[in-house]
């Protein structure tokens, strides 16, 4: 059980007041909030031991490592990677993304083929087809249906020993459909194709064992995970980590460096050049601690509860069309107010004291499919209510008022 006060508590800006109301913050599918006990980590880390890492002999550099390495041992543990150096930490889920695309150049050739989801956030198709354009390989697309569900028959169809590489999201981040990623891995794998899954909109809410699900990839970013932002996650399998050549040159990820060769430094060294955000690391694992303090099994239950509610009171509203009706499906609604730009209508939330994300949510190929400019989107978190929902439903009836 979640004891929503005590939790609250824990989050200073959720006493704000946007526009002289009460802040409701239902953007959490853009960025979560931070509680204090992460926000005082990063403070600590500025305050107390700032130093380079995994280069000083000196006593501040050795505790800065310590205290890095021992946020990636945390980051391990949550993912039930099953080596700590399967656990590059990085910018985000783009750069971990981007990584992975790269690392592929010379190891597709014309001709072959990898597969996307239609469902994916363009952090997820930009560098597939930048790939392609580099190799001549193919890039075939899942489609979904009008539920926003993946058509995994058409799926089935484009599997073959061409395919070399899948990649989709756990969860949508404009729709909130949960995917069948356990029958995408199993499937992609019985053709000898590598899996990268997505899971920056997933994280949040449930917990990801990338061992159970036999993922060659798992990406994610701290920052939706009650972290801060320029931090993420890349899971690799120790194979497929040593077949892609390093990201980037420079410190840290050498071995050895002369003039007429540079050998690189083993995993995790070998993806992580340069110095890293240091205090973002250490709180990336502060936030999962926080996190796993509270429950994961207790964030579910409860966001499902915020969902159904929400879902239920929108739709009483006459006018309202909800995109993403998938039966299984995270605490995300994405809808828009009958002949009003969704623009306008977070426009009016917001002077209600209500955040909402509106737009085409960097997933353009969804919009193009239903045919419209873009969404409003209400994303909730464990630390949401539904009396704060209960606000949120009457800024909409306003809006609706106002601009119908």
């Amino acid at each position: 059980m979640i004891d929503i006060q005590k939790i609250r508590a824990d989050f200073p800006i959720l006493n704000e007041k946007v526009n002289g109301k009460p802040l409701v913050y239902f953007d959490n599918a853009a960025t979560s909030q931070k509680p204090q006990v992460v926000i005082d980590s990063i403070v600590d880390y500025y305050t107390k031991i700032n130093a380079n890492i995994h280069r000083g002999v000196h006593t501040l550099s050795q505790v800065a490592t310590d205290a890095y390495e021992q946020a990636r041992l945390t980051v391990q543990k949550h993912f039930n990677a099953k080596k700590s150096f399967e656990v590059i930490l990085t910018a985000g889920t783009t750069h971990s993304i981007n990584i992975v695309a790269t690392g592929f150049t010379d190891l597709l050739q014309e001709g072959d083929e990898i597969i996307v989801s239609a469902l994916e956030h363009h952090s997820n198709i930009v560098p597939w087809q930048m790939l392609c354009e580099r190799t001549g390989a193919i890039l075939k697309v899942i489609p979904f249906n009008e539920a926003g569900e993946l058509q995994m028959d058409v799926y089935d169809s484009l599997l073959s020993d061409k395919t070399k590489l899948v990649f989709t999201n756990h969860i949508s981040n404009a729709l909130g459909t949960i995917n069948p990623v356990q029958e995408i891995i199993d499937k992609a794998h019985a053709v000898g194709a590598a899996v990268l899954i997505d899971g920056a909109q997933a994280c949040p809410h449930i917990k990801p064992d990338v061992q159970a699900m036999d993922v060659d990839f798992y990406v994610a970013s701290a920052h939706k995970l009650c972290g801060p932002t320029g931090v993420g996650v890349l899971y690799g399998k120790e194979e497929w980590l040593n077949k892609i050549p390093p990201y980037q040159g420079g410190g840290e990820m050498i071995e050895t460096v002369t003039f007429e060769k540079t050998t690189y430094a083993g995993l995790p060294h070998k993806f992580e050049a340069g110095t890293p955000n240091i205090a973002g690391g250490i709180a990336f694992g502060v936030a999962l601690d926080y996190m796993n303090g509270v429950g994961f099994d207790n964030i579910a239950a409860y966001e499902d509860e915020l969902l159904k509610y929400g879902t239920e009171k929108l739709l009483e509203i006459e006018g309202i069309k909800i995109y993403g009706t998938s039966e299984k499906k995270a605490a995300v609604i994405s809808f828009n107010l009958e002949g009003v730009h969704p623009f306008d209508v977070g426009s009016i939330l917001d002077k209600l004291g209500v955040a909402v994300r509106t737009g085409h949510h960097c997933a353009q190929p969804i919009m193009n499919y239903f045919e419209i400019p873009g969404t409003v989107r209400a994303s909730f978190a464990f630390y949401n209510t539904k009396e704060e929902i209960d606000v949120f439903i009457d800024a909409v009836k306003k809006a609706k008022m106002m601009l119908s």
